[in-house]
């Protein structure tokens, strides 16, 4: 953590940035010669960013040390890498949470999985077995049908020995220069799961044609595309017909990954408008000594530090099996609440800077717009929302564990004690249409629960005074208290 900290803070790491996003990557879908070769061409920065997140092991650390603590490790990790730069994280996202889903067909995990957890970035196309590390992406919505899955079109036909050819679109495949990808396509018994390499043993590219690529409003150093599949090659991973549960791990440690790199925005924002404030001299003195700018950075501050003790808790969960239940629910949970803070928190701290936050000079114009990412990506709300409540009606003992979590610290605070039985009650009367003030609930109360029994004793006071009573409606509206100004300079980074 100290060396990954330590290159995250130099200006050539700075500099890999801010040049990925200003030279975002380019498709070159023919030769010169009119041969299609659906290749897309990145800047050099991207592959720096790359070698240092794959060498770190950030794609694989969980499944290349088999040892408690490792998702919660590779977490912490993910979450000071990421707050360079954002975009490059997809792929690395992408291929940690891969493995579980080939590891449900032992072979394919046999020979994709020394190269899907080496430490070596190989970005070139070339057969898999000549190479000393690879990539795994995935291809799930297409156009009709976004987040229903089971609308997919996409055809897959058998041709026998668990091959199939895959026929059709998918309308968001990122990182498409992947080495191989998880996809969904309709098979005679049903949707089903399947692993679809770039290019084939014979050094021939799969027919995925790249049609092209997204313009975006953020996460521009990220290539997402649009692809058509003309019979490209693939294999079946686990059976015909259960292809959602069949990637259904892939996607709860992706919906992890939000949750990270969410909170990995918070934190390089609040330390932007923390530094910022520390030295900018305003009407006579340090915007950081005035009490309005002390309030507003402290509520940024506390809101950054709930969503990382949340996101720790939640990798925690992902180290131990026995905690099954309770990481499928508070997962969805923390997907749907903390990507939604993440773009308050970006602006508020965007404003903090003035002016100097809102020219392209400056990180917080990537940030904001990187910030509604998340909160897509992996299902939008609604959908996070909804899922929370069918985790609750198809696994009753996910609240039971939630709930075990939380009263861990009961009569610790009676503002914490207070909320529990509104979220009780809450409960019982869920329903579609309440099913976001429901999660916030849960995330809140969650929160509320880690802070005061790991957080600073000041920050787990104010988010139970400003979260759990209500009326907290905008940043900067916390009851004046002298533990404010400790929080900030909590949050203010150190001089180097």
């Amino acid at each position: 953590m100290h060396r990954l900290g330590t290159i995250a803070g130099t200006e050539e790491a700075i500099r890999w940035g801010f040049q990925a996003n200003e030279h975002p990557p380019v498709l070159r879908t023919h030769d010169r010669y009119g041969h299609r070769i659906d290749e897309v061409d990145f800047h050099p920065s991207w592959h720096e960013l790359m070698k240092v997140a794959v060498g770190e092991g950030l794609h694989a650390m969980p499944w290349r040390e088999k040892r408690p603590g490792a998702h919660a490790a590779r977490a912490a990790a993910f979450y000071v890498w990421s707050q360079v730069e954002g975009g490059h994280g997809c792929p690395i996202s992408m291929t940690y949470a891969a493995l579980p889903v080939l590891r449900k067909e032992p072979e394919l995990a046999r020979e994709w999985e020394p190269l899907l957890t080496s430490l070596d970035y190989e970005p070139q196309l070339r057969p898999h077995a000549g190479k000393k590390g690879a990539l795994l992406g995935m291809g799930m919505t297409e156009r009709q049908g976004g987040s229903d899955v089971r609308a997919n079109t996409t055809r897959a036909d058998p041709i026998g020995h668990g091959e199939y050819l895959i026929t059709g679109h998918k309308w968001f495949v990122s990182a498409p220069m992947c080495d191989a990808f998880i996809v969904l396509a309709q098979a005679p018994g049903g949707l089903s799961c399947f692993l679809l390499p770039r290019v084939l043993p014979d050094g021939t590219r799969n027919a995925m044609h790249i049609q092209r690529l997204k313009d975006k409003l953020g996460n521009r150093s990220n290539a997402s595309s649009e692809v058509e599949f003309d019979a490209a090659r693939a294999v079946l991973i686990g059976e015909e017909g259960r292809g959602v549960r069949t990637i259904i791990d892939m996607v709860n440690h992706t919906r992890l990954d939000c949750v990270i790199g969410s909170a990995s925005l918070m934190r390089q924002a609040v330390a932007q408008a923390t530094h910022h404030a520390a030295h900018r001299m305003a009407f006579g003195k340090l915007l950081a000594a005035q009490p309005l700018m002390i309030n507003v950075l402290a509520d940024l501050a506390v809101e950054s530090e709930a969503t990382t003790a949340l996101m720790m808790r939640i990798a925690a969960g992902f180290d131990d099996d026995g905690q099954k239940v309770f990481r499928r629910l508070a997962t969805a949970v923390a997907k749907y609440w903390c990507t939604k803070r993440a773009g308050g928190v970006v602006a508020e701290a965007l404003e903090c800077l003035g002016g100097n936050g809102y020219v392209e000079e400056s990180i917080m114009p990537r940030l904001y717009r990187e910030a509604p990412l998340n909160s897509i990506w992996e299902g939008s709300g609604n959908v996070n929302a909804l899922d929370v409540l069918r985790a609750l009606e198809r696994e009753p003992r996910a609240l039971d564990a939630y709930f075990a979590e939380v009263d861990e610290a009961r009569g610790a605070d009676p503002r914490l004690d207070e909320s529990r039985a509104t979220l009780e009650a809450e409960l019982s009367g869920r329903s579609e249409a309440t099913a976001r003030r429901v999660v916030e609930l849960l995330a809140t109360v969650l929160e509320a629960s880690l802070l005061v029994r790991h957080g600073d004793p000041a920050v787990a006071e104010v988010f139970c005074d400003s979260r759990l009573r209500g009326g907290h409606h905008h940043y900067g509206t916390l009851r004046p208290t002298e533990k404010l100004k400790p929080i900030v300079e909590r949050a203010t980074p150190l001089p180097a």
